[in-house]
C-alpha cells in the first residue's frame, strides 16, 4: 500500500468519506482497488496511472467538501471527469449551481453535470429544445422538473407529457386489460417523475382538473398547445409523420422539450426515426436548440458503469 493523498485539513473529513464511507467505496469499486485512511493520509494498492487519477479526485473532493455536501453521485462524476481530463471548472460549477426546485419530500434538485446545467438554462431561455443522449442522463427527469417549476411560477397554465406507445421487444396486444391499462406502463416514468415533484395527491388533482395531461403521442393530433409546457419523451420511437405532427402543435407562450436516445430506436426494421430525421432537418433553424448528453453524464452506481462499458465494447 502506497500513499496516494494527504488531507490538508481534517475539518471536513466526514463529508469527504460520506455515510459509512460510501464516497470512498465509490472509488474502491470503480477501480477495484483498496483505499484506506490512516489519520490524515490515504493509502492504496492502485497502479501508478490509477493513483494519479485517485489523487486528483481526492483533492477535488476535499476542495468541494468545503462548499457542498458530497454524495456518491458527485464522486462518480469527478472520477469520470478526471478520466477524460475535464476537471477544470468543476469547483465553480458545483459552488455556483442554482437549485431548480424542491421535491415533494423537501429534497432540493440541482443540475448534477455540466450538460445538465446547460440543459436547464436552455429550457429556461428557448421555446423548442431537443435533449438527446444515453439513458440515465436526466433528460426526462429534468424536463419534468422544469415543467413543474414553470407551472408553479404561473408561466404556463397546462403541462402536457407524452410518449409514443412503441413496443420494445414486447407486444401490446398480448398484455392484459383495456387500451388504457395496456398503454399506462409506457407512461409510468412520467407519472413517477410528477409524483416526485408534486406528490401523489397534488399530481392526481392536477390530472383530474386537466392542468396536467399525460397521454400517448397519437392523442396530440389536432391540438394547438398554447400557454403550455409540452414534453415528448422517448422521441427516438416516433415516425417521421408523428414527429412532424407533434412539432406543429407548438402554440404561443409555450415551451416544447423533446427527449430521446437516437441509439435506442425500437421502431420496426426499416422505419426511420422521426427524432433522428428532425435533428438533421432542423439543425440550422434559429431558436431551435439541441443539448447533447454523453456517456459522461450518466452518473450511476459504479457497477452500472462497468456493465455499460462492457456492452459498449461488444
Amino acid at each position: 500500500m502506497k500513499m496516494v493523498y494527504k488531507l490538508k485539513d481534517l475539518k471536513y473529513i466526514y463529508n469527504i468519506l460520506g455515510n459509512f464511507d460510501a464516497n470512498i467505496e465509490v472509488i474502491k469499486s470503480y477501480f477495484e482497488i483498496d483505499l484506506i485512511l490512516d489519520k490524515d493520509t490515504f493509502y492504496t494498492n492502485a497502479s501508478l496511472e490509477e493513483k494519479e487519477i485517485i489523487h486528483d479526485v481526492l483533492e477535488k473532493m476535499e476542495e468541494l467538501s468545503t462548499k457542498i455536501s458530497l454524495t456518491q453521485r458527485e464522486v462518480m462524476y469527478l472520477i469520470k471527469l478526471r478520466i477524460e481530463d475535464k476537471l477544470d471548472n468543476v469547483i465553480d460549477f458545483f459552488s455556483n449551481r442554482k437549485m431548480l426546485m424542491k421535491k415533494a419530500d423537501g429534497k432540493p434538485i440541482y443540475p448534477e453535470t455540466f450538460t445538465q446545467g446547460l440543459y436547464v438554462r436552455t429550457i429556461d431561455q428557448e421555446e423548442l429544445i431537443f435533449g438527446v443522449g444515453p439513458a440515465g442522463t436526466g433528460k426526462t427527469y429534468l424536463a419534468v422538473a422544469m415543467a413543474v417549476k414553470h407551472l408553479k411560477q404561473n408561466k404556463i397554465n397546462k403541462l402536457i407529457l407524452t410518449r409514443p406507445a412503441v413496443e420494445a421487444g414486447e407486444y401490446l396486444g398480448y398484455l392484459p386489460g383495456d387500451l388504457k391499462e395496456k398503454i399506462d406502463p409506457y407512461l409510468r416514468p412520467l407519472y413517477d417523475a410528477l409524483y416526485d415533484f408534486l406528490g401523489l395527491e397534488t399530481t392526481n388533482k392536477l390530472l383530474e382538473s386537466g392542468v396536467i395531461e399525460i397521454a400517448p403521442l397519437a392523442y396530440m393530433r389536432g391540438k394547438t398547445l398554447e400557454n403550455a409546457f409540452i414534453i415528448l419523451d422517448e422521441a427516438q420511437n416516433t415516425t417521421t409523420m408523428q414527429m412532424k405532427m407533434f412539432l406543429t402543435r407548438l402554440g404561443f407562450n409555450s415551451t416544447m422539450v423533446i427527449t430521446g436516445d437516437p441509439s435506442q430506436v425500437d421502431l420496426p426494421s426499416g422505419r426511420k426515426s422521426g427524432l433522428i430525421q428532425a435533428l438533421e432537418i432542423l439543425k440550422d433553424v434559429p431558436n431551435i436548440k439541441v443539448v447533447r448528453f454523453k456517456r459522461l453524464d450518466v452518473v450511476r452506481n459504479p457497477l452500472v458503469q462497468k456493465i455499460l462499458e462492457r456492452y459498449d465494447n461488444l
